[in-house]
């Protein structure tokens, strides 16, 4: 290993480690002045976190087991970025599309087996779309299989702190032996933004064009929520509808995360009353 890559390895768990004890703290004692969410219980979860010190601004049951659901994504593509950063690949790269990843589920591109598919367009179809096809390639592209390029992404998730995170697989689909923490969903959108601003922007998108046609995306955040920038949305039935989200307004700059909305209007809701009543709070004092 270079001395810089050594010195960008050792900045990187030092960094990761910050952040994890920041993480850490307790939550502020004052109660937000915010609805009831319309989740189940058993699956709701929810934190918001200052992102410029760290500090915990609201909390909720944040270190309870959850399902990722597609958030997972948000590890795929960071992935994807280091890999592009690093010269492993170039965003105008072509991935192979496998049997495997063609037959997927939806939400997906419905690529056939012995497509291709952009390194660019890919990264825009795992953020806006959240196809999952796109998702099983990727991995496959980058590690060989899915079941290698998920024990990466667990790999990643522990030198981030994200200590109760295990993926199975690239896409967030039902896995009984995937589980994260609103926490630990918090600490991977704060490393998004913090290793990778030059491509961030990617979070902010609304749509993207692919074959000829409009795709839209999930996050109805970003035109609801003054400042947002992104991240990413997600739903399976055992994880209920989540969400994180980022907002930069006045000066103040806020990662959160929803989890187990009964339906993807009330998370949005949700996450809109968190992130006003939580601005609201900073400038009363």
């Amino acid at each position: 290993m270079s001395t810089l890559r050594y010195r960008r390895s050792v900045l990187f768990v030092l960094t990761s480690f910050l952040a994890a004890i920041l993480l850490s703290a307790c939550s502020t004692s004052d109660t937000l002045e915010i609805a009831s969410p319309q989740a189940e219980p058993s699956k709701y979860a929810a934190i918001v976190v200052d992102a410029n010190d760290g500090s915990i601004l609201y909390s909720v049951a944040a270190d309870q087991r959850r399902y990722p659901a597609s958030l997972t994504k948000m590890m795929t593509l960071y992935l994807l970025f280091e890999a592009i950063d690093s010269g492993q690949v170039s965003k105008t790269a072509a991935i192979p599309v496998s049997a495997n990843a063609a037959r997927q589920p939806a939400s997906k591109l419905y690529l056939k087996a012995g497509d291709t598919i952009m390194v660019d367009t890919a990264i825009r179809a795992l953020a806006v779309k959240s196809a999952n096809d796109v998702a099983t390639a990727v991995a496959e592209y980058l590690a060989g299989s899915e079941a290698a390029f998920a024990r990466r992404m667990t790999a990643r998730a522990r030198q981030m702190g994200m200590s109760h995170t295990v993926f199975t697989n690239a896409s967030g689909l039902p896995d009984s032996g995937m589980s994260t923490t609103a926490r630990d969903m918090a600490l991977l959108g704060l490393a998004l933004r913090r290793d990778f601003p030059h491509h961030y922007a990617y979070f902010s998108l609304r749509s993207f064009e692919y074959r000829g046609k409009r795709i839209r995306g999930h996050n109805k955040v970003l035109d609801t929520v003054a400042g947002a920038d992104g991240i990413k949305t997600g739903y399976i039935r055992a994880s209920g509808y989540n969400l994180a989200a980022s907002v930069r307004r006045s000066g103040r700059s806020l990662v959160a995360v929803v989890m187990g909305g009964k339906s993807g209007s009330a998370r949005d809701a949700h996450m809109a009353q968190l992130l006003t009543a939580t601005f609201n709070r900073s400038r009363r004092r």
